[in-house]
């Protein structure tokens, strides 16, 4: 928008000039005590916002519509803006009106983007919400086979964390890989280039376009990313940082910054550190892996602020808006390296040891989030309240330090034997793991104590920082500087000469009032002030006679008349001068302060870090002390295996929980689950996940004992899901996960399959489920709970030794059914389908005509073996007369005389001359031929065909 050559005003003409600079963005333009918006801009706020839309002059013969909102209550709003993905470039008024001439002169100073906040009244305090730049470049080596290289930079603006990525390889795979890591950042804001747009599209990730937002291809050049890194981080190499190689990082590095930097017009202070993350650094979760699990949100999409029951709610004791922050980083960043979680596991085994967690926990209510407050002390935004906070949370130090000490005198190895001792059966059970092994875990978590002990030492108290604070602010200051009274009294001796001209005032006031009383004879003489007319002496309309000659009249009210003297002139003058004067000079006070607290940023930010991390240790542990939680084994040997496991969710939202045992090792790798519906099949599955991410998390988990060999990523294929906007129906849903699981999933993963196959029709789900297990059996190798209904998989285990079968038992009562939740050895007899469909309310009737047709389906299913035969080696050639001849060799003599017979009789008749008649007594006359009863079952069969059965209903 460029302005036109027209009359307009010279308001009309800087907002046009302005707005040209940001034509995508909502610019919040100040005008006195309002922000106020215009033209398109107007429409938009006033539709999101719900605020009145007005119109006042016109621009090329149309009304500028306009709307405001004012300008000491504009948080909220730009909450709301920024929620739904607006941008809001706030344009200040920069001059001094009252010494302007003409136009006050406006400049944006920061741009408010979704991905840049840092704002306590803008940002949920238990989530980041980082900004990422993603730099993708398509190469061709030969002429079928595309590669391409990605590489991510992404900040988190209210904690200054800054991290790099990069990975390479064929386009289709690293579509995959790039999908799971912008899920795993979950970035609030993407930047790519102009040309990243188009190849997203073509890699079918459109899911980030709608939070998007492009610059120019070269800001990420990268030499000038390199050279940006260099100058924010203040070094000469990024070898020291692990960032040497990486190419499409930096140059989404040097975007990143670049965007950043301008948005808050100045720089980034509290980004000191570069973290450059790798592909095997963190236990791999996929987005429907993490949604099954309900990690932070639930299947449904709740997430935990509204309540949801999900893992991170259950956990969230913290204390500290660090800390929930921390914890929700764990658990969606479990590291594979099993020191880490050990280290984690010692700490919490000493401050349940010590019973410190109360106390900690008491203490820990009291820390504001200084990681907050420290990020936006760097970029000259802290409020005085931040400040006072900030001092009141640092002197709870040592009164932290004091705590954690006490847990030094807990002995981790009297830990693990407690914890040995408890869990003695488990142990003895779980034979496959090695003595050894678990023994080497033990070592391991004793020397990972010092956890509490580095934690306690980076707690240190900053004492120059805390005294410059507590010099400089009072002890309850306002909550704006402009209001005055935040710079404490004694921090500076002009502030204190000048508000002691000001709170002076009141007694010159009553002792004027005193003197002007005796001189007059005026009784009710009376000194005052407001703010609209200064000071003036009021006189009643009865005495004014007795007004001396050097009174001036200021103001006439109805019953008074007001006057002003020379003397409180004079005073008005110096008193009102110096109150200005105090506010300009604590304003002044207050920025160098902030200037002056720079150099403990770093600092800052370490007792932040390690507060964060007491906090999450000390919620773990209370957890852990008060629901019977106990602590892992984590181990080299292959293995995860863990006795009386529970669902830690919905074990908090039942009466009275079923915990199962669940043994898988490197002999046996795949349990094959059976059951029926609403058995607690998924349950049982998905504890077993939880667990597992949990020791790995570094919490204790819910279950007598649990031991956990090496695991690199647990994938999931749980539910059905479509994807109607993405052209994917349920079944197709369904597939593709199961190919990712297929394609990613090692020997090391852990997968959880539940009811693959069933989206198609019953043969070719049974097919796909049969190859599906086979290929996790014996080509990928990976740990695998494999729900299914198909009773025909149960023969896997008689196949291959590696898989077991174990069912979720149930008992039938009459028509109905009770659930009793134990997983069991062996399969399942039936599913209960029908008995699951009555207690969910399917009409009488509906259940009536089910039974009669399923004990038709059930008659004639005579085959002594089900659909087994499906997946045997297929003959050469199909001889119809070689099977004839096998049907006779089979058949009982009984079976072929009835056969012979029919067939016979079937021979007379001839459908095309019969009338109507003939016909029903030709019909008649078959019926008596078939009375014979139906060849007899062996018990042994009855599984079999049962299942059969049930197969042919679901395909009739």
């Amino acid at each position: 928008m460029t302005v036109e050559k027209q009359k307009i005003s010279p308001g009309t003409a800087q907002y046009l000039n302005i707005k040209a600079d940001y034509p995508t963005t909502l610019v919040f333009f100040r005008m006195g005590d309002f922000y106020e918006l215009f033209f398109e801009d107007a429409e938009k706020a006033s539709r999101l916002l719900g605020i009145t839309l007005t119109a006042r002059g016109t621009y090329n013969g149309a009304p500028i519509k306009m709307c405001g909102i004012p300008y000491h209550a504009a948080d909220q709003y730009l909450a709301k803006l920024v929620k739904v993905g607006e941008s809001v470039a706030l344009a200040e008024q920069i001059g001094d009106p009252a010494t302007s001439k003409g136009i006050v002169e406006r400049k944006v100073v920061r741009v408010i983007t979704p991905g840049t906040l840092s704002d306590s009244n803008l940002l949920p305090e238990k989530l980041e919400q980082p900004l990422l730049a993603l730099s993708l470049t398509q190469h061709k080596q030969h002429k079928q086979r595309q590669t391409g290289t990605v590489g991510l930079a992404w900040l988190s603006m209210a904690s200054g964390a800054l991290k790099l990525m990069e990975f390479s390889g064929e386009i289709k795979s690293i579509n995959l890989r790039l999908k799971q890591e912008l899920e795993r950042i979950a970035a609030a804001e993407v930047l790519m280039g102009e040309l990243a747009g188009p190849l997203l599209n073509t890699l079918q990730e459109p899911t980030f376009l709608n939070k998007s937002t492009t610059v120019p291809d070269w800001h990420f050049d990268i030499p000038a990313g390199e050279k940006a890194l260099h100058l924010q981080l203040s070094v000469s190499t990024l070898s020291g940082f692990g960032a040497e190689g990486l190419s499409a990082a930096v140059g989404a590095a040097g975007a990143l910054l670049r965007y950043a930097q301008s948005t808050q017009g100045k720089g980034l202070q509290h980004v000191r550190a570069l973290t450059v993350e790798t592909e095997n650094e963190f236990i791999g979760l996929d987005g429907a892996t993490r949604r099954n699990l309900e990690l932070t949100e639930t299947i449904r999409g709740e997430d935990s602020a509204s309540g949801a029951p999900t893992l991170f709610s259950l956990l969230d004791h913290c204390r500290t808006a660090m800390g929930s922050r921390l914890l929700r980083h764990w658990l969606h960043h479990a590291k594979r390296a099993q020191s880490v979680a050990q280290g984690r596991h010692a700490a919490i085994g000493a401050l349940i040891a010590a019973d410190a967690g109360s106390a900690l926990s008491s203490t820990l209510a009291a820390i504001p989030d200084i990681e907050r407050i420290t990020t936006r002390i760097a970029l000259l935004s802290a409020r005085p309240r931040d400040l006072a906070g900030l001092r009141d949370g640092l002197q709870q130090l040592d009164a932290i330090r004091a705590d954690i000490a006490l847990c030094s005198t807990a002995s981790i190895n009297d830990i693990a034997l407690d914890e040995e001792n408890n869990a003695g059966s488990h142990l003895v059970r779980f034979n496959e793991v090695s003595a050894a092994a678990i023994a080497h875990t033990d070592v391991a978590q004793a020397d990972n104590a010092s956890l509490l002990r580095t934690l306690r030492h980076a707690l240190t108290t900053p004492v120059v920082c805390l005294t410059l604070i507590q010099r400089a602010i009072a002890s309850e200051p306002a909550t704006m500087v402009r209001d005055g009274g935040v710079i404490a009294h004694g921090y500076d001796a002009e502030l204190d000469e000048l508000r002691g001209l000001s709170e002076n005032a009141g007694q010159f006031l009553i002792d004027l009032e005193t003197r002007e009383r005796a001189r007059t004879g005026i009784t009710n003489l009376r000194v005052e002030y407001n703010k609209v007319h200064g000071f003036y002496i009021e006189v009643t309309h009865g005495q004014t006679d007795k007004v001396p000659d050097d009174y001036r009249r200021r103001q006439t009210l109805k019953n008074a008349e007001r006057y002003i003297t020379p003397e409180l002139k004079a005073f008005e003058d110096k008193a009102l001068s110096a109150q200005e004067r105090a506010l300009i000079r604590e304003k002044v006070l207050y920025e160098q302060l902030l200037l002056d607290l720079a150099p403990h940023i770093q600092t800052l930010q370490s007792i932040a870090q390690a507060l964060a991390q007491i906090d999450t240790l000390v919620a773990l542990a209370l957890h852990a002390a008060r629901n019977d939680w106990r602590a892992p084994q984590l181990v080299a040997e292959p293995a995860i295996q863990i006795q009386q496991g529970r669902h830690p969710v919905v074990e908090k939202q039942i009466e009275h929980f079923i915990a199962n045992d669940c043994a898988l090792s490197a002999e046996h790798k795949l349990l094959l689950i059976t059951g029926p519906n609403m058995g607690g099949k998924s349950t049982f599955m998905r504890q077993v996940a939880l667990i597992t991410l949990l020791a790995y998390v570094g919490s204790y988990v819910p279950a007598t004992g649990a031991i956990i060999g090496p695991i690199d990523r647990i994938f999931t294929r749980i539910g059905a899901a479509d994807d109607l906007a993405g052209g994917r129906s349920t079944f197709m849903v369904e597939m593709t996960e199961s190919a990712a699981i297929l394609n990613g999933a090692t020997e090391n993963s852990l997968v959880l399959m539940d009811e693959v196959g069933r989206g198609t029709s019953t043969f070719d789900g049974l097919a796909l489920a049969w190859a599906i297990a086979k290929q996790l059996i014996e080509v990928t190798r990976s740990f695998t709970l494999f729900a299914t209904h198909y009773f025909e998989l149960t023969q896997l285990p008689d196949i291959h030794a590696s898989a077991t079968n174990v069912h979720l038992s149930a008992v039938e009562h009459k028509d109905s059914i009770v659930f009793l939740h134990a997983v069991q050895p062996g399969p399942a007899s039936q599913s209960y389908g029908l008995q699951v469909a009555q207690l969910a309310g399917v009409p009488a009737a509906v259940i009536k005509a089910a039974r009669k047709h399923l004990a038709l389906l059930e008659s004639q299913s005579v085959q002594a073996t089900p659909q087994f035969d499906l997946f045997a080696p297929p003959s050469a050639h199909y001889d119809a007369s070689q099977e004839k001849a096998d049907f006779g060799a089979n058949a009982s003599p009984e079976t072929s005389t009835l056969a012979s017979e029919l067939v016979e009789a079937l021979a007379l008749i001839d459908p095309d001359t019969l009338t109507p008649r003939e016909a029903l007594e030709h019909l008649y006359h078959l019926k008596q031929l078939s009375l014979p009863p139906a060849p007899t079952i062996t018990e042994a069969a009855v599984p079999a065909t049962k299942a059969l059965s049930v197969t042919a209903a679901k395909a009739a």
